[in-house]
């Protein structure tokens, strides 16, 4: 039986190879992202909050609107405003209206956002490594263009109120 299907207890072929392909990427991110939990739960936030905090200071002082946030972001997030208020509400991001369009609100990251970053960076850094350990850097490699190849299908990004963009 193959590996996925052993996991999952499946005793039924997938229907097509590309379904299994599909099934062990979800799979697979599941795994990724639960392990991020476990490393930025030590400090309170999510990886999507901490994800937001690094766009947030590649931004530098000038910001970022609300769809420019989610633009960048990793994973979609249906509900980003939401999610700024929380950080907002933990002190880790301030927000102002932009001096020339009054209507767009810019989000920038603070001097506690920051820090806690600089404390949060070496042990996020130390994850890719050590999740990846046991794989050669050409499967690394043949992983990375695989998943850009896979992701060549065109999918919108999210607004800040959860609907598609365009």
């Amino acid at each position: 039986m193959a590996g996925l299907r052993r996991e999952i207890a499946q005793q039924k072929p997938f229907a097509s190879v590309e379904e299994e392909a599909l099934l062990n990427l979800l799979r697979t991110a599941d795994f990724v992202e639960r392990a991020i939990q476990r490393r930025t739960r030590a400090w309170g936030i999510t990886p999507t909050q901490y994800n937001v905090l690094r766009i947030l200071r590649g931004a530098e002082r000038e910001g970022l609107t609300c769809n420019a946030i989610g633009e960048r972001m990793i994973a979609a997030e249906p509900d980003i405003t939401r999610l700024l208020s929380r950080l907002k509400a933990l002190k880790f991001v301030r927000q102002r209206r932009d001096p020339r369009d009054r209507r767009a609100i810019r989000t920038q990251i603070t001097e506690t956002g920051l820090e806690l970053l600089r404390r949060m960076d070496p042990e996020i850094q130390r994850a890719p490594k050590e999740m990846l350990a046991h794989m050669s850097s050409a499967e690394t490699g043949t992983l990375i263009r695989l998943l850009e190849k896979a992701r060549q299908a065109d999918a919108q990004p999210l607004s800040c109120e959860g609907k598609e963009a365009g």
